[in-house]
């Protein structure tokens, strides 16, 4: 009789387990908020014409996301871009100059993103893009002599990969940044300026 009891009671907490694996929600909550301590971003350099060096420089931050549907969601971005010391190579024979740091700078995006295979699993591939704006501060060592704000678009995508209410994401932006007549000569003076931003980071839902 013991082990009849036994064994409907191991029997009823592995259907309990079982059942509540099985309602355990996955995929995309209706809020996420993602941070990302580490990540890169490349500035290539501008054309033969101007000289523009390329540089790179360290990339962190953090999103606030709110997903309309299993297809769509918007998205708020602030980031920060610390320089690191590097060789700034000229793109017109003048002499580089090595051991500086390119400008810091902050970042601000409003950005779209598309779900192609809706949001509702656990590997949520997504395409993104929007707008917003780069502030890139004075740096005196390369040139750049005042503070300056651009305009920018990006367009990129990347991977959602959810454990419950937690997860990982890896981002790649393509990024454009308009250039302005009264920048400093070392960026985005006379051409528009691209670059190549990733970054992997933590994402945590809520409001489900």
């Amino acid at each position: 009789m013991a082990r009849w009891a036994t064994a409907l009671v191991v029997a009823a907490v592995a259907f309990g387990v079982s059942a509540a694996s099985a309602q355990e929600t996955t995929g995309a909550a209706t809020w996420e908020i993602t941070g990302f301590p580490g990540g890169g971003i490349l500035f290539t350099e501008g054309s033969d014409n101007t000289g523009e060096p390329d540089f790179g420089n360290y990339a962190l931050g953090g999103s606030l996301t709110y997903n309309i549907n299993q297809y769509w969601g918007i998205e708020g971005e602030f980031g920060a871009g610390l320089g690191i010391d590097q060789r700034i190579n000229f793109n017109d024979g003048r002499a580089s100059i090595g051991d500086v740091s390119p400008p810091d700078m902050i970042a601000y995006n409003a950005n779209a993103l598309f779900y192609p295979f809706k949001n509702d699993r656990r590997f949520v591939p997504y395409v993104t893009g929007g707008a917003g704006g780069l502030t890139m501060f004075q740096e005196d060592e390369v040139g750049f002599d005042d503070d300056e704000t651009f305009f920018t678009g990006n367009a990129g995508g990347g991977v959602k990969w959810y454990f419950g209410n937690w997860g990982v994401r890896g981002d790649y932006r393509f990024i454009a940044i308009k250039s302005k007549d009264d920048a400093p000569a070392f960026f985005a003076n006379a051409d528009t300026r691209y670059g190549h931003r990733v970054y992997g980071g933590l994402v945590f839902g809520f409001g489900r």
